[in-house]
């Protein structure tokens, strides 16, 4: 059984049917590890660090109820250590302990592209800036993977100063041209906004058949012509799982902060 097999059953393993409606009140009692943002009780792990900037970690789609800090609590961890930046990973809301309160799990029946509506998108704006002040950092670091790539690179043009620096991990990047869905949104569409002063690094997996190869390396093209500072990142043989924590990635993340 492959290591790709063995995180899967344990994110499947850690699965919780307990997501639902949560108060602030309800939200604040129940500890550190719990922020009250965008009207969502978010359950997270921070590992602090030096710096005025912190770094912010999002899952992409698992099924409903996985505990992806099972999963990303050790990556923010590693992340902390090899940058010295205070470092967050959240569970999007019906992941982990975080509730349900105006929204679903990305994985969710009857749902589709959740990642790709603009209300959802600006909730996890509410977030980032909520750890933002929490922490009154200066700058914000950003690690997205899969539906978080792509709800990362829209954020960049639909809060153009809220994220210094984003690393988008086998993402999506134009999803009307994908779906025919004009109600949805991605960075494609509003690329036009995007500050030239944010860094991005687009990281692509060669083995990767969700996001396949061809969809980050156009976009990265696209994106170096609308004049955005972005650097392409290759990972060989890489598949879409695991891809953001792939050594390339991971130095690529750290070179990018420290510049």
């Amino acid at each position: 059984m492959t290591k790709k097999i063995y995180a899967t059953m344990a994110l499947i393993s850690g699965i919780s049917l307990s997501a639902a409606s949560v108060t602030q009140n309800q939200c604040n009692a129940k500890g550190d590890d719990f922020i009250f943002a965008g009207g969502e009780c978010i359950e997270y792990r921070a590992f602090e660090g030096d710096s005025e900037s912190i770094n912010f970690i999002v899952h992409g789609t698992w099924p409903e109820g996985a505990n992806t800090l099972g999963r990303y609590g050790p990556f923010a961890e590693t992340v902390n250590f090899n940058t010295d930046i205070t470092t967050i990973a959240v569970a999007l809301p019906g992941y982990s302990g975080s509730s349900t309160n105006n929204f679903t799990a990305l994985a969710h029946e009857g749902v589709k592209n959740l990642a790709a509506k603009k209300e959802y998108v600006l909730f996890l704006g509410e977030l980032i800036q909520a750890f933002k002040d929490k922490y009154e950092a200066q700058g914000v670091n950003y690690i997205g993977h899969s539906a978080a790539a792509l709800m990362g690179g829209t954020l960049t043009g639909l809060k153009p100063e809220l994220i210094n620096n984003a690393m988008l991990v086998g993402g999506r990047y134009d999803i009307q041209k994908e779906t025919g869905n004009k109600d949805l949104i991605s960075m494609s569409n509003v690329l036009d906004n995007v500050s030239k002063d944010t860094n991005f690094v687009f990281v692509y997996g060669t083995a990767d058949k969700i996001s396949k190869p061809e969809v980050t390396t156009s976009f990265y093209e696209i994106a170096k012509n609308s004049g955005l500072n972005a650097t392409l990142v290759k990972v060989q043989g890489a598949e879409h799982v695991d891809l953001d924590m792939t050594d390339p990635a991971v130095e690529a993340f750290t070179n990018l902060v420290s510049e």
